[in-house]
């Protein structure tokens, strides 16, 4: 995914905040052993906020190790468990798929993803042995979404939903009927937020490129930046769909991790979305959230 997804740091207590760390590095020691290093280099934010949503049972207790990123003091980070270990498998699977969609698009330059293509292949095999269903709807989202783009489709609403929809049946695996759902509601008004934060984030780029971009055909853009009425429609949309995201959370209890999933939904995406739109967005920097100068 991007590395849009990310909790206001402002909002957490200090236990939070680690609990959050700690997921993070759980999830890179998770990829690391059960797909190699090279799929280290796929771990991000928004998957660790999976993670912390996909979360079953009581909290862990972490362990502590030294790693590449922090080979002198080592970081605390919960153990593989069946939410880590989801998460991994999905996002191998989704990064292998926006590997390949890079490799199609004419405007993409194509030795990093070629490099990137070789990297995975080994890891995104075994994911999709792991996670065939979810695999399958990313091919099937995903070519719908590579013919909208192909068609130049005007509409921002359908290749959102085609997004949508893919990480929608990340869920899928929930075990509580109910919770299956809330998550459902959740990561497919999610899904729509990044795509079209994804598309205001790169419109530079591709305007220069000539790739596909909703925003350039909705909007008819003559540069690569928004004009102040599209920004407006955007920022409504965008918000909207924050607020769905929002009420689907109000309908469980997350326990010990439902403060930073409010300090994501309530907090974080609208920092990070006004980030985007005001081009100060850094993707590896947790202080566009909240102000903190920590980093993870």
């Amino acid at each position: 995914m991007f590395g849009y997804v990310r909790p206001s740091l402002a909002r957490l207590a200090e236990e939070d905040r680690e609990r959050f760390q700690a997921v993070y590095c759980g999830l890179c020691h998770t990829l690391g052993r059960r797909y190699g290093p090279a799929a280290r280099m796929i771990l991000n934010y928004d998957f660790t906020f999976l993670a912390v949503l996909l979360w079953q049972g009581e909290e862990q207790e972490t362990l502590r190790r030294r790693c590449v990123a922090h080979p002198l003091s080592g970081r605390d980070y919960y153990p593989g468990n069946p939410a880590l270990e989801l998460a991994a498998d999905e996002s191998v699977i989704l990064a292998w798929w926006q590997i390949q969609d890079a490799l199609a698009d004419p405007g993409k330059g194509k030795a990093k993803y070629h490099a990137a293509a070789l990297a995975l292949r080994g890891a995104y095999e075994k994911a999709r042995v792991c996670r065939p269903t979810f695999d399958e709807t990313a091919q099937i989202q995903l070519a719908r979404l590579a013919g909208l783009e192909a068609a130049h489709s005007p509409s921002l609403d359908e290749p959102a939903d085609a997004f949508a929809k893919l990480l929608a049946a990340a869920a899928g695996e929930a075990g509580n009927r109910v919770k299956r759902r809330v998550l459902e509601q959740m990561l497919y008004h999610l899904g729509r937020w990044v795509y079209l934060v994804d598309a205001a984030d790169d419109l530079a780029e591709d305007f220069s490129s000539g790739s596909y971009n909703p925003l350039l055909c909705r909007y008819e853009l003559e540069r690569g930046e928004l004009t102040e009425e599209a920004r407006s429609g955007l920022v409504v949309s965008l918000d909207h769909s924050i607020r769905l995201m929002a009420a689907a959370f109000e309908l469980w209890d997350f326990g010990v991790w439902s403060p930073i999933i409010q300090a994501t939904v309530y907090e974080g995406l609208f920092l990070v979305g006004r980030a985007v739109l005001e081009g100060t967005f850094q993707p590896n920097d947790l202080r566009i959230a909240g102000g903190s100068k920590e980093q993870l």
